[in-house]
């Protein structure tokens, strides 16, 4: 199936969770706009920290070419992308942001609207961010991953998916969060609060695209470190929030992709992985790319060998009867 490129990289997308009037002032031409947002908790269920408020921060002056991330996360929520056709395949996307704040665009919506295009439901996860004050700060974006996998599969019927064709992607901090997901996602970080909880909030499958994921101090993007676990963690914390240490036999096939000349985030995150993956038998297939540096999303690869990364992902997926 070819994809409109043009229509892809154009325009800069509406908030649907903002007030009103910024609703009003990012509005953009129909399609580019998620078709739903929901709440991945019940009213009430979580109480913010005193003093945190959401914050849209637009960070390119090209109006062709939003770059938007969010700030002090309140309401943690899916947004919806739901295709003409559903093919019965879910994904959802959990953006990058050093864990200081979720991107909107680059690697939020951009994929949503690649994927929707093809028949995939995709759903946009705004989580969390360890560094807000939140209780039990470090697990709360896990908390928000497990809970977003078992929601997508309680609504299965009603988004038209099956519940057992469900993808979890992630993007650099957010990688962190997907890796996470891939070796802890039935570790018990929240009580239960419905009947969605009684689902398995383990994906089909998962992809880590530029992921942080060790903790490491070697490798360790140095700002997420601390967001998630602190200035000075002791030696098994370090070890309960790296992923590449808890890796399992049962965990998800998993797909990983990062840049050899990545200045942000070190390609060793990938490569610990893969091969803590290889050694316990897990399924894992990785691409790694001479050149693209950090957080390339769809646009940043144009012109480069590594922007074919989309089709590879497909193709995985695909192979994993998702797609």
């Amino acid at each position: 199936m070819t994809l409109d490129r043009r229509a892809l990289l154009t325009a800069s997308l509406a908030l649907p969770f903002a007030s009103a009037a910024a609703r009003e002032a990012w509005t953009r031409p129909a399609g580019l706009t998620p078709d739903a947002s929901i709440a991945l908790w019940p009213e009430g269920h979580i109480r913010p920290p005193s003093g945190l408020v959401e914050a849209v921060v637009q960070r390119s002056d090209d109006p062709d070419a939003s770059d938007r991330m969010l700030q002090g996360i309140t309401r943690p929520r899916l947004d919806i992308f739901r295709p003409a056709k559903p093919n019965g395949a879910a994904v959802i996307l959990a953006p990058g942001g050093g864990y200081r704040y979720v991107v909107v665009d680059k690697e939020g919506y951009e994929l949503a609207r690649w994927l929707r295009a093809r028949g995939v439901t995709v759903y946009v996860l705004f989580y969390r961010l360890p560094g807000d004050g939140w209780t039990n700060g470090a697990d709360v974006p896990l908390a928000d991953a497990q809970r977003a996998v078992r929601l997508v599969r309680s609504r299965a019927a009603l988004d038209h998916v099956d519940p057992a064709r469900v993808a979890f992607g992630g993007f650099s901090a957010g990688g962190q969060v997907a890796t996470s997901l891939l070796t802890r996602f039935d570790a018990k970080v929240y009580a239960p609060v419905d009947a969605a909880d009684a689902l398995p909030a383990r994906p089909d499958a998962l992809a880590a695209i530029y992921p942080v994921v060790s903790m490491d101090p070697a490798i360790a993007h140095a700002v997420s470190r601390e967001k998630l676990i602190g200035a000075n963690p002791d030696a098994a914390r370090e070890k309960l929030y790296s992923p590449e240490r808890n890796v399992r036999a049962d965990q998800p096939p998993l797909w990983l992709l990062h840049a050899e000349d990545d200045g942000v985030v070190k390609v060793e995150n990938s490569v610990r992985l893969r091969e803590a993956a290889r050694a316990v038998g897990a399924l894992v297939e990785a691409h790694f790319f001479e050149r693209g540096e950090h957080g390339f999303g769809l646009m940043k690869a144009a012109g480069l060998p590594i922007a074919i990364w989309p089709e590879l992902l497909w193709n995985w997926l695909g192979s994993h009867k998702i797609v």
